[in-house]
């Protein structure tokens, strides 16, 4: 028989992939906590009780895939030697990723709509990219040297990376490899050029 926390401990994973198909079908908006309960299982008070509201589900999904995504760039930086490598590393944790089982870049974009009409939504993910533009620093090799600032590379380069890949997923041809690549060098060599003056 189940304990009490491996009971929750489903039913949180329950919701969670609930709401993953959800908010991939029909957007964030176009799924209700009713919707989600129904889809897990559970009841509407569950989700409540797990995540306190539909914005709730939906930061603990993206939060939850974004430090899959971390570790898996992590352990694959590792492995590189130069700045090209890095950024392939980047590239392909974005334009193919494996965390969230391929979801995690679409809820994303999904999430940047979102919190353009919700305060809530775009305060956490301000907080959320704040601390990705660290790891980008870290990613690519620029900063502790002082050439490049947190809030100059980290913007800049997240910013390409989704909007590469949004390309990518409207024209697949439109993006190579290749071109992101050279496209997130050129954006870095030009601010920490620009850094450096």
């Amino acid at each position: 028989m189940a304990t009490q926390e491996e009971r929750r401990t489903e039913t949180r994973r329950r919701l969670l992939q609930a709401s993953a198909e959800l908010f991939a079908d029909r957007g964030v908006d176009g799924a209700s906590i009713d919707a989600i309960a129904e889809r897990a299982e559970r009841t509407s008070g569950a989700v409540y009780d797990h995540f306190g509201g539909k914005d709730g589900v939906l930061f603990a999904l993206l939060d939850g895939w974004v430090d899959d995504v971390a570790t898996v760039i992590g352990a694959e930086l590792s492995t590189t030697t130069t700045l090209d490598e890095r950024l392939g590393v980047l590239w392909r944790n974005v334009s193919t990723p494996v965390a969230g089982d391929g979801q995690w870049i679409a809820l994303e974009h999904e999430l940047w709509a979102y919190a353009s009409r919700h305060p809530d939504a775009r305060e956490h993910l301000a907080r959320r990219y704040r601390g990705a533009w660290r790891g980008v620093l870290q990613a690519t090799g620029e900063g502790p040297d002082g050439t490049a600032e947190v809030d100059e590379v980290g913007p800049a380069v997240i910013g390409l990376l989704f909007g590469l890949e949004m390309m990518r997923r409207v024209d697949p041809d439109a993006v190579t490899d290749d071109m992101a690549i050279d496209a997130l060098r050129s954006v870095i060599t030009g601010i920490t050029k620009g850094a450096t003056r």
